[in-house]
């Protein structure tokens, strides 16, 4: 049986890959602690939250307009009916687990307090963590209940589902923009720290 044949084959396989990797690697005697597993676990959860929102913005916002403009072509409803509400219920799961996770590596590292207070040897990953904060919001509190009428997930009108485009695709873009510096302060911080 290969596994790599479903998705949750391959996925399993991963995590299987890189357990092996991290115990070989590990040194004698040791183990996997704690801290190590909340960062990597955020990392994982983290590239699949921003890959799937330079996806949307980058890829099917730009191929749905292509569809819609089409005249002969298949239209987007097989983007906006079986892709999209896949690719977004991944993204929220991702950017919620990013988040938990990011709280509970800055409880074994930083401090959650500290990160958020933005007290000393805490300002990078701080900021970092209040871009993150915002993003999660802007996916939960604006993008998703948007995206539900965009989607006909729930009932609206032409008016209501065209404000829901423009109020979506903005948090969406926001997102964009604040993954840049969000990515520099996480990386940076883990790094060592730098800012140019």
């Amino acid at each position: 049986m290969n596994p790599l044949t479903s998705v949750k084959g391959t996925i399993a396989s991963g995590f299987v890959l890189a357990i092996l990797v991290a115990f070989y690697l590990s040194p004698e005697g040791s183990s996997l602690i704690q801290r190590n597993l909340s960062v990597w676990l955020h990392a994982l959860a983290g590239v699949t939250w921003v890959g799937l929102l330079y996806y949307f913005n980058f890829v099917q916002v730009p191929a749905m307009a292509e569809a819609l403009a089409d005249e002969g072509g298949p239209g987007p409803a097989a983007i906006g009916k079986y892709i999209a509400p896949k690719a977004l219920l991944w993204f929220r799961m991702s950017a919620a687990v990013t988040w938990l996770t990011g709280a509970w590596a800055l409880s074994l590292g930083y401090g959650f307090t500290n990160a958020f207070l933005l007290k000393p040897g805490a300002e990078m990953i701080g900021l970092g963590s209040w871009l993150g904060t915002i993003m999660l919001f802007n996916v939960w509190v604006l993008i998703w209940p948007n995206q539900k009428k965009i989607l006909g997930m729930v009932e609206a009108s032409a008016e209501e589902i065209a404000k829901a485009k423009f109020t979506a695709a903005m948090a969406s873009r926001t997102n964009v923009v604040l993954s840049v510096p969000m990515l520099l302060c996480m990386i940076g911080a883990g790094h060592g720290g730098y800012l140019f």
